[in-house]
């Protein structure tokens, strides 16, 4: 528990301009949370909103969701670190369930796989999600449906990531750093609700072609690391088994 706030997670919140979700948002993080909204250069008021609803808001001008989930990350200082998105698509209250197998030892990084509701996901951002998801397992053995913004971690391993995208591809990179690591990597099913407003990223078609971008950068360096005997272990798993 951090000392200073008595908060036991800290639940980073990227932000851009997110003025009409964060009053609900905020509303549903949970008791002995504490929510950090990462301002990225909103022009609405969003931070000082936030501030004035009692969240601590740091600021990141550099645009880009990793440059925010970054920023949020540093700021941290409780034992175990939440992201979750800022529009109002992902429910806060859901984090504790996340939560309870890290705690437990059980998992050291929890996803949160979207279920989408009707008007939640876009069919190009679900059809890229399919196609992520499946080279994602082919390449790493993981059982991974969905590389969703909801997840949770402990600061301290998330920060060993030493995690180094800030842009779209940071989920990414954390996933593959952490399977690379030999982190046990576990998803839980979550509600994905129509977001609140304007989508900056998956809900347009340029939004969704410049995550793949950012992604397949990820991916291609991977696949290399991989491919190489000499960069360490690679687990690859069929059905129970797990080879190193």
């Amino acid at each position: 528990m951090d000392e200073m706030t008595g908060a036991s997670v800290d639940v980073v919140l990227p932000c851009l301009n997110e003025r009409g979700a964060l009053p609900w948002v905020l509303s549903r993080i949970p008791a002995g949370y504490r929510a950090i909204v990462v301002d990225n250069g909103s022009s609405d008021g969003s931070a000082e909103l936030a501030a004035t609803l009692g969240a601590i808001v740091v600021r990141e001008e550099r645009r880009g969701f990793g440059a925010a989930a970054h920023a949020g990350l540093l700021a941290a200082t409780a034992e175990f670190v939440a992201f979750c998105d800022c529009d109002g698509s992902l429910d806060p209250s859901l984090l504790p369930g996340l939560l309870a197998p890290v705690m437990a030892g059980a998992t050291d990084l929890m996803l949160g796989s979207r279920q989408p509701q009707r008007g939640s996901w876009p069919l190009h951002a679900r059809i890229a999600n399919i196609v992520l998801a499946w080279r994602l397992r082919r390449l790493t053995g993981e059982n991974v449906t969905d590389l969703g913004p909801m997840r949770v971690g402990r600061r301290t391993k998330l920060l060993s990531l030493n995690l180094v995208d800030r842009r779209s591809g940071y989920p990414l990179e954390m996933f593959l750093k952490a399977s690379r690591a030999g982190w046990a990597i576990a998803e839980m099913p979550v509600p994905y609700a129509p977001r609140t407003g304007r989508s900056k990223v998956t809900g347009t078609i340029r939004g969704t072609v410049t995550a793949v971008r950012d992604m397949s950068r990820q991916l291609k360096s991977a696949a290399a690391l991989a491919a190489d005997p000499a960069s360490g272990p690679v687990r690859a798993r069929t059905g129970s088994e797990e080879q190193v």
